[in-house]
């Protein structure tokens, strides 16, 4: 048994949050397993490995998905960053609104939305892609369906880039964001049912807790990860989407020539470029892999964007197609803690590309403008010069 191979690459510096695939492509190569000295982290860097680790809780625990101690004591009781049983049942009531069944009723309306959405968009010719269409559909899907109202509606986007971006190492972006998340933490501390939509999701939430189907005051921990995890990724996924369509017209024309690819097309754009590219875990116990040891109560960064372009498990991992349809990508997590609200960011993202692949032959975009952030990678400013109506 080894000691892992070690790197002085800083993993949440400016230059490799906005572009990591060079550096995840050289981390790759140097180990399974990388000691990042900067970040004092152990990179899991391929695709078996990433795998097996978001399955075995037991060895890679939650209970340190944060890059810094603050955030990880703040969401100490979450179903995020615990592991079972706790996590079990808080999940559970998690998922009973994000089930196929309970979505089913929603996706009609989700799909309509889409598509007078997409249709005055087109209709237009031009627009700017990450508000009008990225950032616009599904704040207000998920406002609708938890039951958001007033400043909440307002504040939906700062507080889920805060809740996201405070997950990293304590540098300028953590520390800028911790004053926005703790904005967002103090509301969920204090909502109560009549705060939220009568009939909504959120309403249903306090009322599992009222029967005691999950413990006390843990409402307000489940609606914060409806708002923290769920909105920024989602945004990050369908501004991907037309970025990535725009520059693969190719592509598009194969969704539009065969619907039935609309799946299969957004499993590879979460491939190509996943909303969240490191998340944590810390090592209960020493921990072999391939042939190298990761000491007890090191913290882990699952690096799956690595993984999502592993040339061991991907065929021509840098390239854009939508046929590989990559139904086992990282992009969602896996195991236990795999996305609880992927299926509302399916059903989100289908519906926006169903309808772009529809209404649009091209896109016609000018340069995409991104910002460093310590979580999430998405486009920040995405102008659609031209529309080519289909």
């Amino acid at each position: 048994m080894t000691t892992p191979p070690t790197s002085d690459v800083d993993l949440f510096a400016d230059e490799v949050v906005l572009d990591p695939y060079p550096v995840y492509a050289e981390l790759r190569e140097q180990g399974t397993v990388v000691h990042l000295l900067k970040n004092d982290v152990y990179a899991l860097t391929r695709y078996a490995a990433i795998r097996d680790a978001l399955m075995d809780w037991e060895s890679f625990s939650s209970t340190s998905i944060a890059f810094n101690p603050m955030a990880n004591e703040a969401l100490t009781g979450t179903s995020l960053a615990s592991d079972p049983p706790v996590h079990t049942q808080l999940r559970a009531t998690l998922t009973e609104n994000l089930s196929p069944r309970a979505l089913r009723g929603l996706k009609g309306r989700i799909e309509a939305k889409a598509d007078v959405l997409v249709a005055e968009l087109v209709e237009k010719g031009s627009f700017e892609a990450i508000d009008a269409l990225a950032r616009a559909f599904p704040l207000e899907v998920v406002a609708d369906l938890i039951g958001f109202t007033g400043h909440v509606r307002d504040n939906m986007l700062r507080w889920g880039q805060a809740a996201m971006q405070v997950i990293g190492p304590m540098n300028q972006r953590t520390a800028e964001s911790f004053p926005i998340a703790g904005e967002l933490y103090a509301w969920c501390s204090q909502v109560k049912a009549s705060d939220l939509a009568e009939g909504s999701v959120g309403r249903g939430i306090f009322d599992a807790e009222a029967r005691g189907a999950i413990p006390p005051d843990t409402a307000g921990h489940i609606i914060h990860q409806y708002l923290g995890a769920g909105v920024d990724t989602t945004v990050a996924a369908i501004g991907n989407v037309v970025a990535l369509f725009a520059a693969h017209p190719d592509q598009l024309d194969l969704v539009r020539e065969n619907p039935s690819l609309v799946p299969a097309a957004f499993n590879e754009v979460l491939r190509f470029w996943p909303p969240v590219n490191a998340w944590g875990r810390r090592a209960t116990r020493d921990v072999e892999i391939d042939g190298t040891v990761i000491p007890a109560g090191a913290q882990i960064a699952v690096l799956l964007g690595a993984g999502n372009r592993d040339p061991r498990h991907y065929e021509n991992p840098d390239a854009f197609l939508v046929e590989r349809n990559p139904v086992d990508h990282l992009s969602f997590g896996y195991g236990p803690h795999g996305c609880a609200g992927q299926g509302l960011a399916r059903l989100e993202a289908h519906a926006v590309i169903e309808a772009l692949s529809r209404r649009a032959k091209r896109l016609v975009v000018g340069p995409e403008v991104r910002v460093p952030s310590n979580i999430t990678r998405s486009i920040e400013e995405l102008p659609v010069l031209e529309v080519i109506p289909a």
